[in-house]
């Protein structure tokens, strides 16, 4: 048998240096370790730095010094945010790097060798960063992400309020739909007041309320317990103070959205709503100002898209911008929200899906939760959802409308798309020609052809 030729190319011994002047930073929580660029002698850069605001001055003059052009660092917890932004400061590029690409690096794992890994896979181009936004939405972002904060707060103390009132055996979320509504809060309220008569209590009854006064009242009758009522009391001051704060937050946040605005939009009118039903609910919650401040900031509404609210707009905006050209294309936006199928293939086959790596950003949980609103529309997006909950399931139709809002989201945003609803009916009518013409075409190439069936003649009279 002959033997094959083997070529004789040359193979690289060492990784080529495209960025000789750049360090990488191991963080910790009380000490950072810092490689330089190599000295001329060989021997490593490297230095030990403390993490107070004095030391990470040092740290950074020092970088300075060695002529250090960009850093590559681990994003450890928040202790990395400190010395980012002091870098930012000083005109140093930093690439904030999951540490999960160092993981199968050779050689015992220290903080002395993750640095000098750091610096060499840095220089020789290996190393991504992760994405952030720009320092006006970083505020943005922090303020949202500490609104978001109480409002998971405000759900604990909710089920606080709930919880007395059941061991009480005073069933107002069997009266009401909501506790937190305008009745529910109302009843409350009353009891926290002394209020016992359940005639009395049911008296707050919104015309809304699908049960009569009588029905809420029969539910309203407890044993007024002490304890149980100090519990409810307790709770109920500790929402109406996390209501403070949390309207406290929102309005620091669109105050500063508004130094953000550029001057062409500062008072520009907002166009009309063209959902009559979705603009009505956007004024019903109070959320027209908000509505109108994002839509100032952005220059586009992104409460046009179906399912998308005032809460997930601002989510959206503040936790990337307004400006995407960081992703190249809207498959690039899909990938880092991680709302792509994982398609891992080794040996010709597909992988098991793990759930490690997975894990959606904050973008990624609103637009899921915004798909979920899309069960019952007659929308085009709604009609999608429920084909493919019908036939993959309800969690697969979740993640696929979700990837399919975060691209309309792109498109709107990178290329000024306006997005436009062709309704239920057109939805389907254009799935079912595309499953004709499908079928037609598996039938011409068996040799088949499809006939309509006549009509059924109508029926006598």
């Amino acid at each position: 048998m002959r033997k094959r030729k083997l070529s004789k190319a040359a193979t690289p011994t060492t990784l080529p240096v495209v960025q000789p002047n750049v360090a990488g930073i191991d963080i910790g929580s009380t000490k950072h370790w810092v490689c330089g660029p190599p000295r001329p002698d060989g021997v490593p850069n490297v230095r030990e730095f403390g993490t107070t605001t004095s030391e990470l001055e040092e740290l950074v003059a020092w970088l300075v010094e060695q002529k250090v052009a960009s850093v590559a660092m681990e994003s450890t917890s928040v202790y990395w945010i400190p010395l980012y932004e002091l870098l930012e400061t000083q005109g140093i590029e930093v690439k904030l790097v999951n540490a999960r690409q160092l993981h199968n690096v050779p050689s015992r794992k220290t903080d002395v060798s993750d640095c000098q890994w750091l610096q060499l896979l840095h220089s020789c181009g290996l190393l991504r960063g992760s994405f952030r936004p720009g320092e006006s939405i970083i505020r943005m972002r922090a303020l949202q992400r500490h609104a978001s904060n109480l409002t998971h707060q405000r759900t604990k103390f909710v089920q606080w309020m709930q919880k007395a009132l059941d061991q009480m055996n005073v069933q107002v979320h069997r009266a009401v739909a909501d506790i937190t509504g305008e009745t529910g809060m109302a009843i409350i309220r009353d009891i926290v007041q002394g209020v016992r008569e359940p005639v009395r209590l049911a008296a707050h009854r919104n015309f809304r309320c699908k049960k009569s006064v009588e029905q809420i009242g029969e539910h309203l009758r407890g044993n007024w317990r002490e304890e149980h009522l100090f519990t409810l009391k307790s709770a109920l001051t500790l929402y109406d103070a996390n209501e403070q704060e949390f309207a406290s937050c929102q309005a620091q946040l669109l105050e500063y959205a508004k130094s953000l605005v550029p001057p062409e939009r500062q008072d520009a009118p907002v166009p009309a709503h063209p959902n009559l039903t979705k603009a009505k609910a956007i004024q019903h919650r109070g959320d027209a100002e908000a509505r109108a401040l994002m839509w100032r900031f952005a220059g586009k509404d992104l409460t046009l898209i179906d399912g998308i609210n005032t809460t997930v707009a601002q989510v959206v905006l503040t936790e990337v911008g307004a400006n995407l050209s960081a992703f190249p294309t809207e498959h690039h936006f899909v990938s880092w929200l991680r709302l792509c199928p994982r398609m891992a293939i080794s040996g010709g086959k597909s992988l098991a899906p793990k759930r490690n790596g997975l894990g959606a950003n904050r973008v990624a949980a609103a637009l899921r939760m915004a798909a979920v609103t899309l069960r019952n529309t007659k929308s085009a997006l709604g009609a999608a959802y429920r084909r493919l909950a019908r036939l993959k399931g309800a969690s697969v139709a979740v993640f696929a409308t979700a990837r399919q809002l975060a691209k309309l989201v792109y498109r709107m945003l990178r290329h000024g798309e306006d997005y436009v609803d062709i309704g239920q009916q057109a939805y389907e009518h254009r799935f079912e020609t595309q499953r004709l013409l499908g079928l037609t075409r598996a039938a011409e190439s068996l040799g088949y052809s499809l006939v309509r069936p006549p009509s059924p003649a109508p029926a006598a009279t």
